[in-house]
């Protein structure tokens, strides 16, 4: 790899079970402070390409790079330290834990950080001001509407700093005018310097951000 990319996939493919191609012959470059869609119906690949991102899977053949380091033959643990110091996740589904606080929620994303208690609410406090949530933050999740509810699994995903955030389908659950908002949060957090990736098969989202990568069958179109 040559540069810093926060990203890299080299000639990456994933089969599964019965020779299914999920992934062929992916290149892949992500810059630092890129913001991005991957595009794709269902089936195009995009799911497995975010897997491979999140270092949450292994390719079959070829090679990915995280923030430099290679992904190949790193232990559980490893990967684990990698994912926690580089890498934030946001889904579709919130994955919120009901019966806990917008601010523990979000304080959780630290567990595996090393981070005290107080420190963890210190700072996930400021993640939930950053996102418009501060007068939110002792309210749990059947308190809170969809677009809050992200707006804490971002918070939650961007609270350790990562250097690369990956959001799947983040305006999926949402209606157009809540999730025209979560795009706008995303770029207002670009702006501030995170990498992001947004995962979605919706391309009128997709032609809204400065680069597009359509897949298709497991290719880049």
């Amino acid at each position: 790899m040559t540069g810093d990319a926060v990203a890299e996939l080299i000639a990456v493919s994933k089969l599964y079970p019965g020779g299914v191609a999920a992934l062929q012959e992916v290149d892949l470059r992500i810059e630092p402070g890129e913001l991005l869609a991957i595009v794709g119906p269902s089936g195009s690949g995009k799911s497995t390409l975010l897997n491979l991102l999140g270092t949450l899977d292994q390719p079959t053949s070829g090679e990915v790079r995280i923030a430099g380091h290679p992904v190949a033959g790193l232990s559980d643990r490893h990967l684990s330290a990698l994912r926690a110091d580089h890498v934030g996740f946001v889904f579709q589904q919130f994955h919120l834990a009901p019966a806990t606080t917008a601010l523990d929620n979000v304080a959780d994303g630290l567990l595996y950080c090393g981070v005290g208690q107080a420190q963890r609410r210190e700072r996930a406090a400021r993640a939930l001001q950053r996102v418009g949530l501060g007068h939110r933050m002792r309210h749990r999740p059947h308190e809170l509407s969809g677009g809050e509810k992200q707006r804490v699994a971002i918070a939650r995903a961007v609270v350790g700093e990562p250097d690369l955030l990956l959001a799947d389908e983040p305006t999926g659950n949402l209606d157009t005018a809540t999730g025209g908002a979560i795009v706008a949060l995303l770029r207002e957090l670009n702006s501030s310097g995170t990498t992001v990736v947004v995962i979605t098969h919706d391309r009128e989202i997709a032609e809204g951000l400065p680069r597009t990568v359509a897949l298709r069958d497991g290719r880049v179109r």
